[in-house]
Formats: structure tokens, sequence, C-alpha cells
């Protein structure tokens, strides 16, 4: 058995299907992207999330979403062209689609206020952190 985490985007939305026995499955498929020397490579990675927890999440796997997920890997060959698949045991969200350039930034509420300084001043002692660049 091989253990697998994948970091990336889902290039499409999820399928949920039930197959033969009323099991239900959610289909996926993520995007890495890499580096091979100087050219960009992206990785695809067909991910298959079984029952119950396939059912729930389906919902919120959307094509653009930042996902990580881990699982028992393994190859499927067709046509002469290997394929990577992941039977996923654990998934976490890790945030929305990327923003179009000209599409407003979502905020959640507080979203740019930081909470008030232990004592009057920051963990490291200053004041505050105006001197940092972003």
């Amino acid at each position: 058995m091989i253990s697998a985490t994948v970091i990336g985007n889902l290039g499409r939305d999820a399928e949920l299907k039930t197959i033969a026995g009323g099991r239900a499955v959610c289909n996926f498929s993520v995007a890495s992207a890499g580096r091979a020397g100087n050219e960009k490579v992206t990785t695809w990675v067909r991910c298959a999330m079984w029952g119950a927890r396939g059912e729930k999440v389906a919902q919120y796997l959307t094509k653009g979403t930042r996902v990580g997920v881990s699982g028992t890997l393994t190859t499927r060959e067709h046509d002469g062209k290997t394929y990577l698949e992941l039977d996923v045991h654990e998934l976490e969200l890790l945030g929305d689609r990327p923003k179009a350039q000209d599409e407003e930034p979502r905020r959640s509420p507080g979203a740019g206020r930081r909470p008030p300084p232990r004592n009057g001043h920051d963990q490291d002692g200053s004041g505050g952190d105006d001197d940092l660049p972003f």
C-alpha cells in the first residue's frame, strides 16, 4: 500500500454518484503544480471519497477550490497512459478558489483588525508591527 498526500486545486466540480448496491462515491480531480528544472509541471490525481463522507463534502468541492487530500495511491493504465488515483481517507478544505484579478476580495467580519496586544505590547516586546512590509 502506498500512502500519499496531495495539495492542489480542483479541476472541476466534484461528481457524486451512487453505484450498484446503493453505495455513494464522490469523484474529483486535484491538480498539483510543481517544477521540473525550468519547466512548470502539473500532476493530476483522480480522487474518490466513499460513503456518507463523500456525500457530505461533495457540495463544497467546486472547481478551483484548494484542498489537501491523503489516502491510498494507486495507478491505472489506459491507452498507454498512466493515471494516478487516490482513495481519499482524509480531506481538508484549504480555501476558496483563486480570485479573478477584477474580482473584489471577500472579507470576513473583523478582517483587517488585529487583536489588542497583551500587556500593551506584541509578543516580541515591541509596540506593534508598523515596520512590517505586509
